[in-house]
């Protein structure tokens, strides 16, 4: 399913995890690379770590300096290089004998929401999830520590364009629903017995034009006329659940 490391220093500098349970699952991962890991002596002498990893001793204030704000380092970060990527073509055949539902976020670029959502999707065993290239945030700390471990679990396709990726994913026979708010079907009415593809919008926008002609159907989650909205990553909990029960 993968097509190779990306070569070269990354514009941005490479990924920095920070969290225990971040640094942990990206350790697990035969196929996440560690550059580095910093941490306290405490938290370091607790981990079974490789011993040909390069490993720095920090105190709690020099690992403060090393990640966003006030994000919670719990006395470890670790430096990586970025996941390979995924084909579209290839997680599609790897899900060519289940129903594992496909994920499909447009423009979704908030990295808390993506995380969560990964998190999510590995929870309700998700094939996959696709995002445009330049329209999602990039792997990073926050963005990992959201996930909980499931940026290391859940294969996440990056194209292009993301009208040709739903074309082919209906090449592949998955019934595509694009959540809506004003749809006139629910999600529970539209989701049918076959192979699904869940296509979310961004938070205020929603699904883009193009991006509905490219759906099947289009539904709505059934909550309450009180409240207009839900976050796209809740929206994305509640409608793999619904995938998964049918």
């Amino acid at each position: 399913m993968k097509r190779g490391h990306r070569t070269g220093t990354p514009k941005g500098g490479y990924p920095r995890l920070y969290g225990r349970h971040a640094v942990t699952a990206a350790l697990a991962n035969p196929d996440r690379v560690i550059r580095k890991i910093w941490g306290t002596r405490e938290t370091l002498n607790a981990m079974e770590l490789p011993p040909v990893l390069p490993i720095v001793y920090a105190d709690g204030a020099d690992l403060g300096r090393m990640v966003p704000g006030d994000a919670p380092h719990q006395g470890i970060v670790a430096e990586v290089e970025a996941l390979e990527d995924v084909w579209l073509g290839d997680a599609l055949e790897a899900g060519q004998n289940d129903k594992r539902p496909v994920l499909v976020l447009d423009q979704v670029t908030d990295p808390h929401n993506v995380g969560a959502i990964l998190r999510s999707a590995a929870a309700f065993d998700a094939l996959c999830i696709v995002t445009q290239d330049r329209h999602a945030p990039p792997e990073s700390g926050a963005l990992a520590r959201a996930a909980s471990g499931a940026l290391e679990i859940v294969p996440w396709v990056r194209v292009v364009n993301l009208a040709r990726a739903l074309d082919e994913i209906a090449e592949a026979n998955y019934w595509r629903i694009g959540l809506d708010g004003t749809a006139n079907v629910t999600l529970g009415e539209a989701i049918g017995d076959s192979r699904v593809a869940l296509v979310l919008g961004a938070e205020g926008e929603g699904l883009r034009h193009n991006s509905m002609a490219h759906c099947d159907i289009l539904a709505k989650l059934p909550i309450s006329p009180r409240m207009e909205s839900l976050n796209v990553s809740n929206a994305a909990a509640i409608a793999l659940y619904a995938a998964a029960c049918r």
